[in-house]
């Protein structure tokens, strides 16, 4: 990968997407090859890795202010510190106005926006990303990925993304990787040429209808030899 490169992981269910996430996380050490994380080779939980999963990762008894700064209490950062941090991240995330609310109070999006701003105030250079978007409506899940990437492109990570969703994948990223059924192997790695920023009439382009079919044609291929095989063991 390219440091401060958006890719995005796509395959059929059961392909080892969610696998690699977490090897390339060290929270997987059984796997044949190894992983390097600048220039080193990676043998457990890396600090310059950060992680957002798809379920709901946030603290009830803790409010957003809280839930963001519980990373910086576990490098016991002083109090002050971990304020004026958190304050900045709130106001990236869009979440101002919310610092003292329970997750119970906020929407789903907003939730999410929580565990990624507790994500990034550890200040990764590689953000992985299991499906973050994955149990949001369609809506909320294009806004939440617009400003996801504002965010990356303002404070230069690189992310990994594994999403089911070929329209996310394609309006996210600089390149995807689809995988085959399994067991899970690179198939392509399709290189997304479309401008930035990318709204409404980028995601409507020509090119982009062609890009998004192109993964199609990928993905459709490798999810009907997955379902051949779960029909032939049933």
């Amino acid at each position: 990968m390219f440091k401060g490169e958006f890719l995005s992981i796509i395959g059929p269910s059961g392909c080892g997407k969610s696998t690699v996430l977490r090897i390339i996380a060290g929270l997987v050490g059984d796997f044949e090859g190894t992983v390097s994380v600048l220039g080193n080779s990676l043998a457990g939980p890396h600090p310059a890795i950060g992680m957002v999963f798809q379920e709901d990762s946030t603290f009830p008894w803790r409010t957003t202010i809280q839930n963001i700064e519980f990373g910086l209490e576990m490098r016991h950062v002083p109090r002050d510190e971990r304020r004026e941090k958190c304050a900045r991240m709130i106001e990236l995330v869009g979440l101002s106005g919310f610092e003292n609310r329970y997750p119970s109070e906020l929407s789903g999006g907003m939730r999410q926006r929580v565990a990624i701003a507790r994500a990034l105030i550890l200040e990764p250079e590689i953000l992985l990303m299991d499906e973050p978007f994955g149990a949001l409506d369609e809506q909320t899940r294009m806004i939440l990925g617009e400003q996801l990437r504002r965010i990356q492109e303002k404070l230069g990570q690189t992310i990994v993304f594994v999403t089911h969703s070929i329209q996310e994948a394609v309006q996210l990223s600089d390149r995807v990787m689809v995988m085959t059924a399994r067991p899970g192997r690179i198939k392509k790695i399709v290189h997304v040429d479309l401008p930035r920023p990318r709204g409404a009439e980028v995601i409507g382009s020509e090119r982009s209808v062609k890009l998004t079919a192109e993964v199609w044609s990928l993905l459709r291929e490798e999810a009907l030899k997955g379902f051949d095989y779960l029909q032939e063991r049933h």
